[in-house]
C-alpha cells in the first residue's frame, strides 16, 4: 500500500460531481464551535500541490465560471483534488477528478445539470488544487477533506451516531470482553459493527456464557481474593483467583475470537467433539460444562431474527425511495448471524437516481468504520468498481461490492429492501402529521406562514445554584438534536433564583452571538426560498434564525425577552411567545402571550396544543438533564481543584496520604512535604489556602 492510502486508509469515497445529498443525524451539541482543520501534511503524505493562486492580474475581481476559465490554463492532465472557495475564503466544494484539468474545465464552461450547481459555481472566487498520483488516492483525500472542511455544497455525513462493538482487550494476562463506543485507543481485537447497544449486550451476555470471559474492570481483578457472583453462575472461569490456570483461559479467549471471526462452525465443532469426549470417559460434570456452552453458542445465532446459512460477513445496503425522500436500510451480517440493522434517510434531490445516493452514502459510511469482506446492495452504486477499490485500500483486504441477483444473497436484499420501505412509509406519515402541526401552529398564532424553526427556551436551577439555560429546537422533519444548547448562567449580579435575570443573559448571549454569525441571514430562510435546494443555512439546509421563540414563562419573562431583543434591535425579526402554566399547574389550561393580542387559551384537545405541550416537555427534559449534569460535576468537586499548583497527580497523592480532602486541610506543613511529589513550596499553597492567618 502506498504511503498516501496508508494515511489515508480511514478515509471512504465520494463523488465526482456534488451529489444533492446531505445525510441527516441527531446530537445534543455543546455551545463551542469546533473550526475545521488544516490540509493533512507531514512527510507520510506523498500528494504534490499545486502552489497556484489568482494573481491580481490574472483574476482580480473575477468570479464564477470567468475565475475557473483563469485557472483551468495551467492545470495539468493528472488525478487530484480541487477546492472551490468563495471571496470570504469558505470552501463551498471539494472534489476529485480523474483529470483535473478535464473536470475542472467542465465547470468553466458554463453549463450545468443543476441549479444547485450553477449556484456552486457562480459564488467561486478562487480555487486549490492537489495532484495525486492515483484516482484512489485523490478519492480517499477527498473524503477526508470533505469531513474536515465541511463544505456547503458536498454530501455531509456528521458521524456522531457511532456504532459499538465487542472489544477482546490485548493489554492484559487474563483478556476481558466490554462494549465499546468511539476511537479504538485501547489495545485489542475489535468486531462488529453493531447496530444497537442492545444487540451488544445481548451477544456479550451469550459469549460469556459460552466461553466463560470476565467483564470486570482491572482494578476489580486485581483486587478478587474469592471468585465473584459470575463466577457461580458459570458466567466467567475465574481467572482472577486461580480457579483456571493462565493457559486454560487463554484457549477460552482464542476460541472466542475465532467464533467472532467467522470461524463459528469451527468452535462448536471442537466443543461438540471435547463434549463426547468427555461423555465417554464418564466424567459427566465437565461434559455437562461443554453442553451448556454450546446451548450458548446456538443462543447467539438463533436469536438475532435472519441468520444466512451461506453468508458469513457483509452489509447489506437497500434503497427506496417515494415522495421526494430517500431510506436507506443497512443491515450487518458476522460469522453467520445477522448482528442488527439502521435506517437512514438521506436528504436526496427527488431527481437524483438511487445509484448516486447510494454511492454517496456508501463512501461517507465506511469513512470511519471497516467494511465486510462483502457489500450486497439492492442496486447498483454509481462507480462501483472504483468505490470498491478505495475500500479494499481503506480496510487492507479485498473487498467485494455486487448486486445479487438470485439466491441467498438475493433474499437478504430483498428483505432489505422491505425494510426500507416501512421505514420510509412511516416517515413520510410522520412528515405529514408535521406539515399539519406546522400549519395549524401558524394559523393559531397568527404568522404568515408555517415556521420552519421554532427554538423553545427554559431555565433550571436549585435555588439559584447550578443554574442552566436550555434551548431545543425543533422544525418540518421533528427535533433537531444537533442544534440544541445550554448556557450555563455566568453574571455574578443575578439575584439567585432571580428567573427573569437567568432569561435575559440566556437571550442576550444567544441572539448576539447570531447576529454576530448569522446577521445578514433571513428568519426562515431555507433551500427553497434560495432556489438552491441543498444550501446549508447553518446546518444542513437548516435555517439559522428562528422564525419563533416559545419561552416557558408568563408575562413578566416576556417583558424581560422582548426588551433583549430590542436592545439587540431583532424584535421585528422574531416571533416570540411565552407559555404560562395554567391555574394548579393543570396540562391542557396554560396561557399564552404573544405581542398585540390579549392573552389566551386553546381547547383543551386543540391538536397545536398537544404540540406545544411536547415542545415544552423537550425543553423541561433538556434543561433539567443538563442541570443535573452540572449539580453532578460540582457535588464531586474537591476543594483541592481549587488550589492553583495542584493538579490530578499531586491531587491523587495528597488523597492517598491523608485519605480525605478534609485530612489535607489539617495537615501541617511538615506533613504535606512527605507526600511525595509535593515541595515545601507547594505545600506552603496548600497550607495557606486553608489557613487565611
Amino acid at each position: 500500500m502506498s504511503p498516501a492510502a496508508q494515511k489515508h486508509r480511514r478515509n471512504g469515497a465520494a463523488e465526482d460531481l456534488p451529489p444533492d445529498v446531505d445525510l441527516d443525524v441527531e446530537d445534543e451539541a455543546a455551545e463551542e464551535i469546533v473550526e475545521p482543520e488544516a490540509l493533512p501534511t507531514g512527510p507520510d503524505v506523498a500528494f504534490t500541490a499545486i502552489d497556484w493562486t489568482p494573481h491580481a492580474g490574472d483574476a482580480d475581481g473575477m468570479v464564477g465560471a470567468e475565475v475557473i476559465q483563469t485557472l483551468v490554463k495551467r492545470l495539468p492532465n493528472q488525478p487530484g483534488v480541487y477546492r472551490m472557495m468563495n471571496a470570504s475564503g469558505d470552501v463551498l466544494y471539494v472534489g476529485k477528478a480523474r483529470s483535473l484539468k478535464k473536470r475542472v474545465t467542465n465547470y468553466a464552461q458554463g453549463r450545468f445539470h443543476t441549479a444547485r450547481i450553477g449556484r456552486m459555481v457562480r459564488e467561486t472566487a478562487t480555487m486549490e488544487f492537489v495532484v495525486t498520483r492515483t484516482e484512489i488516492e485523490a478519492l480517499l483525500l477527498e473524503a477526508n477533506l470533505i469531513k474536515r472542511l465541511r463544505p456547503r455544497f458536498n454530501v455531509l455525513m456528521r458521524d456522531d451516531k457511532s456504532f459499538p462493538y465487542i472489544l477482546l482487550t490485548g493489554d492484559h494476562v487474563a483478556p476481558g470482553i466490554y462494549k465499546h463506543r468511539g476511537a479504538r485507543s485501547r489495545k485489542g481485537d475489535y468486531f462488529g459493527p453493531f447496530a444497537s447497544a442492545g444487540a451488544v449486550g445481548r451477544t456479550i451476555n451469550s459469549l460469556q456464557r459460552a466461553f466463560l470471559l470476565r467483564s470486570c474492570t482491572n482494578s476489580f481483578y486485581e483486587n478478587r481474593t474469592r471468585p465473584c457472583l459470575l463466577y457461580q453462575i458459570k458466567r466467567c472461569a475465574g481467572p482472577c483467583t486461580g480457579e483456571i490456570s493462565h493457559e486454560g483461559y487463554a484457549e477460552l479467549v482464542a476460541e472466542a475470537k475465532d467464533f467472532l471471526s467467522g470461524r463459528s462452525q469451527k468452535v462448536k465443532t471442537e466443543i461438540s467433539a471435547a463434549m463426547q469426549q468427555a461423555s465417554e470417559e464418564l466424567d459427566f460434570e465437565r461434559a455437562a460444562i461443554y453442553r451448556d456452552r454450546l446451548a450458548a453458542l446456538s443462543h447467539v445465532q438463533a436469536h438475532q431474527g435472519i441468520n444466512p446459512q451461506t453468508v458469513e460477513e457483509a452489509d447489506v445496503f437497500a434503497i427506496h425511495q417515494e415522495g421526494g425522500q430517500t431510506c436507506i436500510q443497512v443491515f450487518f451480517f458476522r460469522t453467520g448471524q445477522n448482528w442488527g440493522n439502521r435506517a437512514y434517510f438521506p436528504k436526496a434531490d427527488p431527481a437524483l437516481e438511487p445509484a448516486e445516493v447510494l454511492g454517496s452514502f456508501l463512501a461517507q459510511f465506511y469513512d470511519d468504520k471497516l467494511p465486510a469482506r462483502a457489500l450486497l446492495l439492492s442496486h447498483a452504486a454509481q462507480e462501483q468498481e472504483l468505490l470498491a477499490e478505495a475500500l479494499s485500500t481503506h480496510a487492507g483486504r479485498k473487498i467485494t461490492i455486487s448486486v445479487p441477483q438470485r439466491g441467498e444473497k438475493k433474499d437478504l436484499t430483498d428483505h432489505a429492501l422491505q425494510n426500507a420501505r416501512e421505514a420510509l412509509g412511516r416517515r413520510l406519515a410522520e412528515t405529514s402529521t408535521q406539515a399539519r402541526l406546522l400549519q395549524g401552529f401558524a394559523e393559531t398564532f397568527g404568522l404568515a406562514k408555517p415556521p420552519v424553526r421554532i427554538e423553545v427556551y427554559d431555565n433550571s436551577h436549585i435555588m439559584g445554584t447550578n443554574a442552566v439555560g436550555a434551548m431545543v429546537v425543533a422544525g418540518p422533519e421533528g427535533f433537531v438534536k444537533n442544534q440544541y444548547r445550554k448556557f450555563n448562567i455566568r453574571s455574578t449580579e443575578i439575584t439567585p433564583g432571580d428567573d427573569f435575570g437567568m432569561m435575559r443573559e440566556v437571550m442576550q448571549r444567544r441572539f448576539s452571538r447570531l447576529l454576530k454569525e448569522h446577521g445578514d441571514e433571513q428568519p426562515g430562510a431555507t433551500a427553497d426560498d434560495t432556489g438552491d435546494e441543498d444550501l446549508v443555512a447553518g446546518n444542513g439546509g437548516f435555517p439559522a434564525w428562528p422564525d419563533v421563540i416559545l419561552i416557558d414563562g408568563g408575562q413578566g419573562q416576556m417583558t424581560a425577552v422582548r426588551q433583549i431583543l430590542a436592545d439587540l434591535g431583532v424584535e421585528d425579526r422574531v416571533t416570540a411567545i411565552g407559555i404560562a402554566k395554567g391555574p394548579d399547574r393543570d396540562a391542557g389550561r396554560e396561557r399564552f402571550f404573544v405581542k398585540g393580542r390579549e392573552s389566551f387559551m386553546l381547547p383543551v384537545r386543540d391538536p397545536v396544543l398537544y404540540f406545544v405541550q411536547r415542545l415544552r416537555d423537550e425543553v423541561h427534559r433538556f434543561a433539567i438533564g443538563s442541570h443535573r449534569a452540572r449539580r453532578k460535576k460540582e457535588m464531586v468537586k474537591s476543594p483541592l481543584d481549587e488550589i492553583a499548583g495542584i493538579g490530578p497527580g499531586r491531587k491523587r497523592a495528597l488523597l492517598l496520604a491523608f485519605g480525605t480532602a478534609k485530612a489535607v486541610s489539617r495537615a501541617a506543613v511538615e506533613d504535606l512535604v512527605k507526600v511525595d511529589g509535593i515541595s515545601e513550596h507547594v505545600a506552603k499553597l496548600v497550607y495557606n489556602h486553608f489557613h487565611e492567618s
